[in-house]
């Protein structure tokens, strides 16, 4: 019992601040990397297309 209220209490785990910033990051990558990621997923797919093709 005293190890789930140690659990409880503590304080370690991320912050709201922090995973907000982490989310902040991320959509300024995929705005900067936009383009990038739509031509690498067209090619997957085009590449996938073939694949069945071939099958």
């Amino acid at each position: 019992m005293m190890v789930l209220k140690r659990f409880l209490t503590e304080e370690d785990g991320l912050s709201t601040v922090e995973i907000i910033l982490i989310l902040v990051v991320l959509i300024g990558l995929v705005l900067i990397f936009k383009e990038e990621m739509i031509k690498i997923v067209e090619s997957i797919f085009k590449t996938i297309t073939k694949q069945v093709n071939k099958v």
